[in-house]
């Protein structure tokens, strides 16, 4: 059955073969080497608690607005669709795409800024290096191994998230010179299927934040008018406010919304496939430039909403006040657990490395734990 799905794959995709892990393990006749590995994220406690990890409103503000959770799971499903599309490695895709938000802290963006802060003079705090933390060092779940010891093409693609990696620093400083053995090689490109989690990654933010934003009422659908793409789309679905209820025309609009930048996608990769003779995984690798990208009326587009959402939303005075709230209590906590570690945390073992194990505890907490223990302390 298996042997069948890799003769389907197109040539330049990730095989369901991986080269191999880190350790050793016996391969399963049940599964392929990245379906395992997206079983092991969805199995990770740090994936659990992206259910009450903030994407934009703190976790407290109501229960239909996106946490990380629900993020993570809407950009797996269009990153399938794109791949199923150019018959690639479809359980790759889902994988990244599951694991690709795992190193964010409590309370979004802000919290990241204030770890990032307080670890100054530590080595700094990045959440995609964090991600490669948690599944190389954190999850401790096996007999044999830290981590959840994943295909090397699964890390390769984590730690390219945004292409290839020109700069170690950070990298170096949080987990250390020549972590990976020399098993990644950081200037090549990153995999089709990586690069379509990482832009599939990008709709589904601006979509669902789109949709978050109007159903919250920071702005209204007439303060889409100047973003062609949008004004086309809500213009064509106002007409239908006397027949349905504006929930169900949101709901349109985002889905259009979604469909179109998705359909951009895949006719722009095809032509970078032919424009860049895209034959085998080698030439992906190789590649100078992405190969899955959207055209240049699709980036003006994505880059208007961003704007859009940046001035009306993430500035917003409510969603700031919030934000200005986490970045305080990330902070206070910080400070306080570093007066007295043992209190908080259980499994320090040097002082060494300790501003560094604080800041691995405070980055896994959810929202609602951050803010109980601030409050109790």
């Amino acid at each position: 059955m298996q042997k069948k799905s890799i003769e389907k794959l197109a040539r330049y995709a990730v095989p369901l073969k991986s080269s191999g892990r880190f350790f050793i393990e016996k391969r399963t006749d049940l599964r392929n080497d990245f379906q395992r590995d997206r079983d092991r994220i969805i199995h990770s406690t740090a994936f659990r608690r992206l259910k009450h990890k903030t994407q934009v409103f703190i976790n407290t503000s109501g229960d239909h607005f996106r946490t990380r959770i629900t993020h993570s799971l809407e950009v797996s499903q269009i990153a399938r669709t794109l791949s199923k599309f150019f018959n690639l490695n479809e359980d790759l895709s889902e994988t990244l795409s599951l694991a690709h938000d795992l190193g964010h802290t409590p309370f979004g963006h802000a919290g990241e800024e204030a770890l990032n802060k307080c670890m100054k003079n530590y080595g700094g705090f990045d959440h995609n290096v964090q991600t490669l933390r948690i599944i190389t060092i954190l999850e401790n779940r096996y007999y044999e191994f830290k981590g959840l010891n994943l295909s090397i093409e699964t890390i390769d693609g984590l730690i390219k998230h945004n292409g290839p990696v020109k700069d170690l620093s950070k990298i170096n400083k949080i987990l250390g010179r020549d972590f990976f053995r020399k098993k990644i090689n950081f200037k090549t490109n990153s995999s089709l299927e990586a690069q379509i989690a990482s832009i599939s990654d990008d709709i589904a933010y601006n979509s669902h934040d789109l949709e978050d934003g109007l159903k919250s009422n920071l702005f209204k659908l007439s303060d889409l008018k100047n973003i062609p793409v949008l004004n086309r789309i809500v213009l064509k679905h106002k007409k239908k406010k006397k027949k349905y209820s504006i929930d169900i025309i949101i709901r349109q609009i985002i889905r259009e919304t979604i469909n179109e930048m998705v359909s951009d996608v895949i006719e722009t990769t095809k032509k970078n496939l032919k424009k860049n003779k895209i034959l085998n995984l080698k030439d992906v690798y190789n590649a100078k430039n992405q190969i899955v990208t959207f055209s240049n009326k699709m980036k003006k587009f994505d880059n208007q909403i961003k704007s859009f959402l940046k001035k009306k939303m993430y500035f917003h005075q409510k969603v700031h006040s919030k934000a200005n709230l986490g970045r305080n209590i990330i902070k206070k906590l910080f400070v306080k657990i570093r007066k007295n570690p043992k209190k908080f945390i259980t499994n320090i073992r040097n002082n060494s490395d300790l501003e560094r194990t604080i800041c691995d505890y405070i980055a896994g907490m959810t929202d609602r734990y951050a803010i109980n223990l601030y409050n109790k302390i």
